[in-house]
């Protein structure tokens, strides 16, 4: 029997699960991770906590699972994207903690490039060119935007205001580490014993950091010269057929890992992973992850698609030189609105919020707009506000419960709109996974508001599948995407009720006027 370790470091866990060959399930190992936010708008990760405990869920796993490390065929990381620190790996010195994607601190730098005149010549001079030569790449630059998602300007915020960073920028003594960078660094290298190790980072991490050109597939050129930012700081980008990472150093691991090196086969980002532990490998295929934030991903086959509302073009997986692509939506609050509601003491516990939904026929004229983070494609807005609107003196609980739930799903309806009319695809089946997606009334809701099937899993960690996937894949356990299908095990299909379907949309279009009154709020 072989086995398979999969590591996923997220926003709001760090988890291991040893998995077989059959892909069942033998242990987990699964800790908390500390968000610090020192202030208003930041979010950070302390890097060498994060280390101790991604070092504690493997050993806790395999310990769970009875099995030594020898026994382990292979490790597939799985990885939250755009989030990054600076440091001498050498030294081992941080100039500032592990900066999330949620972290908002470039606002004012986001603001000002947008506006600029050379993003307004940058923007006019790719659509010249786009009528010239009707390139998507030229189009894709026409509408291009900074986003507080994106690494670049949180990077940029950082090299202008962190004084130990602006000097060992000048000593040439730093490097930028994205996540999965930072582990496959600390794993192959003995956490630091060995600093010659390669400095690599995962395509699909790589993506989505709005410092890399997914139409040439490589750092972009415009970085340095909107930014300054200097791409030899950038680790090398190595796709999913990668063959070099080498194995796990057992330097912090313990005795009993002495002689034994676990081989890390893949690595991965966790939206990629998602992608791959749904199977979604065929153009036109979608899922939806349903976890602290809502990211949906279509796929688009091997052409890179130019978006005018604000998806965003990815790489999903490229194996060797074949290249997919897919366009991504995201929806930053889902499972934080879910948490909010529960801190605010609507309800004691989120499983509760299926139940108290369903007790009331709808929201008695209460909407909630999700915007803790802005409000992104199609609507665009990151000074957006949350609230809720339509209160009255016979509002119930249950009522606001609703709208909470409503509200998220409005945000994914609005999603899928845009990715079928901008890719001129009908989507047939929404994959679903994520924490949320355990709720049967937002998926039936949703299923309700689409007009489409929804299909959940049975297992809802599709990062973890993934992440085994892909490790499996690159050890030589499976052959072909083909080889994944048996283990794709269904919980159930939510199927439109078609005789809802018009009501839902009358509540769409005044939830979408709730939005217009809490836009551009900040």
């Amino acid at each position: 029997m072989s086995y398979i370790a999969a590591l996923d470091v997220g926003t709001t866990t760090v988890r291991c699960f040893v998995l077989n060959e059959k892909c069942e399930i033998k242990s987990c190992s699964v800790e908390q991770v500390q968000l610090l936010n020192p202030k208003a708008g930041y979010f950070e990760i302390e890097p060498e906590g994060l280390w101790q405990q991604i070092v504690r869920v493997i050993q806790n796993a395999l310990k769970d699972a009875a099995l030594e490390p020898s026994q382990i065929s292979c490790l597939g990381i799985s990885s939250q994207r755009c989030t990054f620190l600076t440091w001498n790996h050498k030294t081992q010195e941080y100039f500032h903690n592990f900066i999330t994607w949620k972290d908002l601190r470039s606002d004012t730098l986001v603001d000002e490039f947008n506006n600029s005149v050379a993003m307004k010549t940058l923007n006019n001079c790719a659509y010249a060119l786009y009528l010239l030569t009707r390139s998507n790449r030229f189009l894709a630059g026409s509408v291009l935007k900074m986003m507080n998602g994106q690494v670049t300007l949180r990077l940029l915020y950082e090299i202008q205001n962190n004084t130990r960073l602006k000097e060992a920028l000048k000593r040439k003594c730093v490097r930028v580490e994205l996540l999965d960078s930072w582990i496959l660094y600390k794993l192959r290298s003995g956490n630091g014993k060995n600093p010659q190790v390669e400095h690599i980072s995962d395509v699909t991490s790589c993506t989505a950091t709005g410092m890399f050109d997914p139409f040439q597939l490589q750092w972009s050129p415009m970085m340095k010269m909107l930014t300054g930012i200097e791409v030899s700081l950038l680790p090398k980008i190595v796709n999913n057929s990668y063959k070099d990472y080498g194995c796990i150093d057992p330097e912090d691991f313990g005795p009993e890992w002495k002689n034994c090196r676990i081989p890390i086969t893949s690595s991965i980002s966790d939206q990629c992973a998602a992608i791959f532990g749904s199977q979604c490998f065929k153009k036109g295929d979608v899922k939806i992850t349903m976890g602290t934030g809502a990211f949906l991903d279509l796929i688009t086959g091997d052409k890179c698609h130019a978006s005018l509302k604000g998806m965003y073009p990815l790489v999903a997986w490229q194996y060797a030189k074949e290249t997919t692509f897919c366009v991504e939506g995201a929806a930053h609050d889902m499972g934080t609105i879910i948490a909010w509601g529960q801190s605010c003491g609507l309800y004691a516990n989120p499983s509760e919020t299926e139940a108290m939904a369903e007790s009331v026929e709808d929201t008695n004229g209460v909407y909630f707009v999700p915007a803790f983070s802005g409000l992104g494609a199609p609507i665009n807005d990151h000074k957006a506000a949350s609230g809720f609107i339509g209160i009255t003196p016979s509002t119930q609980k249950e009522h606001l419960v609703r709208a909470l739930l409503e509200s998220i799903v409005f945000r994914l309806v609005k999603l899928v709109e845009t990715a079928e009319e901008e890719t001129k695809q009908q989507l047939k089946i929404l994959r679903v996974d994520g924490g949320v997606s355990r709720n049967n009334f937002v998926c039936q809701f949703l299923a309700n508001a689409t007009g489409i099937c929804v299909e959940r899993a049975r297992n809802a960690e599709s990062s973890i599948m993934g992440a085994a996937y892909a490790a499996g894949l690159n050890s030589g356990l499976w052959n072909s995407f083909q080889d994944l299908a048996q283990f794709r095990d269904v919980d159930r299909c939510f199927e439109p009720q078609a005789q809802k379907y018009n009501e839902i949309r009358d509540r769409l279009n005044v939830w979408l006027k709730a939005v217009e009154r809490f836009g551009n709020w900040y």
